[in-house]
Formats: C-alpha cells, sequence, structure tokens
C-alpha cells in the first residue's frame, strides 16, 4: 500500500514556511527591489547578489507582495526575509551591514506596485533592468509557450491580440485591489516594453537617485562591470562570483526581420522618450 504521509523535503519546506510566519515580527524588510523587465537578466543578477557574503537572501526570488499579494499584509511579507538577529550577528562577522533583497519582474509594470512599495519600503534601492523591447517581447513569447501560458500558435497571432486582452485589465486591477489579471501578467508583449511610462510611475514615489537602470546588452557582454556597478549603488564592498553563468535562457526561433522592423518602428517613439528620460541612448534602432 502506498504510503499518503507527505515526502521529507514537503514537510520540511512546510515546517520552514511555519516558523519563518511565527518568527516574522523579528525578521527585516528589504534594502533592495529587483523590479524587472521580465527576460531582462533579472534572474541572473539575483543569483549573482544571494552569493554575495554581505547578501542575506530572502526565502524566494520573486514574493509578488508588490503586484499579487499585498492584501496578505506586511508581517506575511517580512517573512521571507532574515531575522534581525541573523543580520546583527552577519554584521558582526563582515564588519559591515548585511542586505537582503527579492527580484520580481511583474513590480515594473504593475500600476500598485510602486505606491505600494512606497508606502513598505520607502529607503529600498531599486534596480531596473531594461532589454531590447523587440527582443524581450520575443522571448517572452516563447517563454510563455514553453510554459503554456499561451495558446496563440504564432508570435504575430499573440500581437494581434493583446490589445482586446488587455482592453479594461488595467482598470480593474486599480479598482480592485485583490485582482489578478492573467492577460495583463503574461500577454503585455507591448505594454512591458513602453518602459518609460513604467519608469515613470515609479519615479513618482521614488527619487532618482534611489534607482539604477540598467542595460540587458550591456550586462550580458561586460556582466562583471555591470555587476560592480550594482556592487557600488547598494554599497556592497566588491566580490564576484566564481563564474558569471546565465540564468532562466529560453531558446527561440529568430525573428522575422519584416515584423522585427515592424515592431522597432512601434516602440521607436516610446524608446526616443525613454532615452530623454534616462539621458542616455540606448542604442536599440542601431540592432533593429
Amino acid at each position: 500500500m502506498l504510503s499518503s504521509a507527505p515526502r521529507p523535503r514537503t514537510w520540511l519546506a512546510a515546517a520552514r514556511r511555519r516558523q519563518r510566519e511565527l518568527t516574522a515580527g523579528a525578521r527585516t524588510l528589504p534594502d533592495y527591489l529587483v523590479l524587472g523587465a521580465q527576460k531582462a537578466g533579472t534572474t541572473s543578477l539575483h543569483r549573482y547578489l544571494e552569493q554575495h557574503p554581505c547578501v542575506a537572501p530572502a526565502a524566494l526570488k520573486e514574493i509578488h507582495f508588490f503586484d499579487l499579494e499585498f492584501w496578505r499584509g506586511e508581517r506575511w511579507y517580512r517573512s521571507h526575509f532574515p531575522s534581525s538577529l541573523y543580520r546583527t550577528y552577519a554584521h558582526r562577522v563582515h564588519g559591515r551591514r548585511v542586505l537582503s533583497g527579492e527580484a520580481s519582474p511583474y513590480y515594473l509594470l504593475h500600476p500598485l506596485a510602486p505606491r505600494r512599495a512606497q508606502m513598505t519600503v520607502p529607503a529600498a534601492r531599486l534596480i531596473a533592468i531594461l532589454r531590447n523591447p523587440v527582443e524581450r517581447a520575443h522571448s517572452h513569447y516563447h517563454h510563455n509557450v514553453q510554459w503554456q501560458l499561451e495558446d496563440c500558435s504564432t508570435f504575430p497571432e499573440a500581437l494581434e491580440l493583446e490589445e482586446q486582452r488587455l482592453a479594461g485589465e488595467r482598470e480593474r486591477i486599480l479598482a480592485d485591489a485583490r485582482y489578478q489579471s492573467f492577460h495583463h501578467r503574461h500577454h503585455s508583449y507591448l505594454a512591458r516594453g513602453v518602459y518609460v511610462e513604467q519608469l515613470r510611475a515609479w519615479l513618482e514615489h521614488f527619487p532618482r537617485e534611489q534607482m539604477l537602470v540598467l542595460e540587458s546588452g550591456q550586462f550580458l557582454h561586460d556582466t562583471p562591470a555591470v555587476f560592480r556597478r550594482v556592487l557600488d549603488f547598494l554599497e556592497l564592498p566588491p566580490w564576484e562570483p566564481r563564474e558569471y553563468l546565465r540564468h532562466n535562457e529560453s531558446r527561440r526561433p529568430p525573428l522575422d526581420p519584416r515584423l522585427r522592423a515592424r515592431l522597432a518602428a512601434w516602440f521607436e517613439p516610446h524608446n526616443r522618450a525613454l532615452y530623454q528620460l534616462l539621458g542616455q541612448d540606448l542604442g536599440w534602432e542601431r540592432e533593429a
């Protein structure tokens, strides 16, 4: 007869969750948030940071508190982070402050996340990684196909349906704090690439000096240099992982050049406004 007893790992994970919940009042809030964008390198950056000797990792990479789980309350959020006692001990061991943080790529797009984060962690440092929106959208589609989150058989079909799928979803999110929009989260191929609107929303609630904006291509091609910028921004001591492995990569077929050109033209005015906001030309038009 098969046993109905829980497997040891499942039981252990549940016990750890319960222990964190019971001690939530003695735990700290995050010092930094990696906001997104999705499919831009957030997983790799999070993995590098959590290996740093002066970073105490959260229980999960993507806690989704400020987008999907805010209704659970601050105590629930705190349960995912290290205790004050542990951080005090780690501070003594390393001789400097130990940080903690999380990375939830939907934060960048979610319309309620900036205000919620400002209410909860007003001093947090914010990190955004932006990828050429054409490449990001194409990668996003194939990621969804891989994880069975997309039933459109082609990328152009999914793009054609986006406006219909997203119609009214932002308004529903704003009207109901517990409303979760599957389409807004998963089928926002074009919307997620309009970075200028998303960054402006966050900058309405946080000063510019608390936000670091990185470019995904630079992060990919000169990872050590970009990672040093992140450490400087977080005021962490210099350090490097043993190797810079790439995480959460997805394989996909090449994008049709004609569709690439159409998408580049669609994003061009949004990118131009982004470059003006950042005071930096990210050069995505030259990649088209």
